[in-house]
């Protein structure tokens, strides 16, 4: 691991990891001292979000290409993080967000339906994350609405193939591009209903994301759907989400991404953050790779630290913001747990 890493990096890395490390978790997402400040307030807000990015970034070492935007008092988006946001990258998970709004477009477009039922085989199955191949046993019919959960609740790489069944790669290709995305794309291979996930943009995946959030880019209902699941508690925690109450996760649409390839670990992470009455008020993209630590894929990377540091200060930032001028709307029942019955 360490041959693809520089001196550089490598101890920005290791200082990362034993302050954080010797930290109480209370602790772990205060490394800058101002990010717990009472009332930060609208108008340094931004500038309290860029120095702890850089703070991150430096302390985490790798290459980061980012985007991040937040509504103002008067409800105007403006740019608050623009760090190479045009680079084009391996978007690895964060890229099922686009297959999985390839999906709903055809949706939309009444030539697929949520309830459609598809067979799930053992020749389709896929390890990595996710949850179908820990069942062993297989042959079980599910729908449409059931793998595009597994897709985002939590990263199934079965449903990717399952997603590819109803919507082949280059038909994935042609919706986004007709969307306007100029480079988020999936990568084809030989059979037509496979695909790698392919590359994007943090300024593109920012635009999916608002797009998304604003009900602009698919159905209302659609969009519904697919922001139900990526707020949901049940998803995703050691980024982001990790120093939030249960009812401060529910506001945090996210999605996370990790592998690695010759250059070191990728570690990736975008998302929308909704304010009390649901209204779309901060994106965040952030895609790190050139990293260590290759076979941690849990919350102790230093990058998924710097996620976690990142995701506290920009939900205090947002706390006092309202987007009173944005039309589009998004909530989610709060988590009442059931004991069977």
């Amino acid at each position: 691991m360490a041959k693809h890493v520089s001196r550089r990096a490598a101890i920005g890395i290791g200082a990362a990891a034993a302050a954080l490390v010797t930290a109480p978790r209370s602790a772990a997402a205060s490394s800058d001292p101002a990010a717990h400040a009472a009332g930060p307030g609208v108008s340094r807000g931004p500038e309290l979000i860029r120095s702890t990015y850089r703070q991150q970034k430096a302390r985490t070492g790798g290459v980061w290409h980012s985007h991040v935007a937040m509504v103002d008092s008067a409800g105007t988006l403006d740019v608050v993080v623009s760090d190479d946001a045009d680079r084009v990258t391996h978007g690895y998970s964060v890229q099922k967000l686009a297959v999985a709004v390839a999906v709903m477009d055809k949706i939309d477009r009444g030539e697929l339906r949520l309830d459609q039922r598809l067979d799930l085989t053992a020749d389709i199955i896929l390890g990595g994350s996710g949850i179908y191949f820990l069942q062993t046993v297989w042959g079980d019919e599910v729908t449409v609405a059931n793998f595009l959960t597994a897709l985002l609740l939590v990263s199934d790489n079965t449903a990717v193939r399952m997603c590819g069944r109803v919507v082949p790669a280059l038909e994935i290709n042609q919706i986004l591009a007709a969307k306007g995305f100029t480079h988020t794309r999936v990568e084809p291979v030989a059979n037509p209903n496979r695909f790698f996930l392919g590359v994007t943009t943090p300024r593109e995946t920012h635009d999916l994301l608002w797009r998304l959030a604003n009900k602009t880019l698919l159905s209302v209902r659609s969009s519904d759907f697919l922001l139900g699941i990526l707020r949901w508690i049940n998803g995703y925690h050691d980024g982001i989400r990790r120093e939030m109450s249960s009812a401060e996760r529910s506001r945090v649409a996210t999605k996370y991404g990790a592998d690695f390839d010759t250059s070191g670990a990728a570690r990736h992470e975008a998302g929308i953050m909704f304010d009390a009455a649901g209204a779309p008020t901060l994106t965040y993209a952030f895609f790190a790779d050139s990293l260590g630590d290759l076979d941690n894929y849990g919350g102790t990377h230093p990058a998924v630290r710097a996620h976690a540091v990142l995701g506290r200060v920009m939900l205090d930032v947002v706390g006092p913001v309202a987007n009173r001028v944005g039309r589009a709307r998004h909530t989610v029942r709060p988590f009442n747990p059931v004991d069977g019955g």
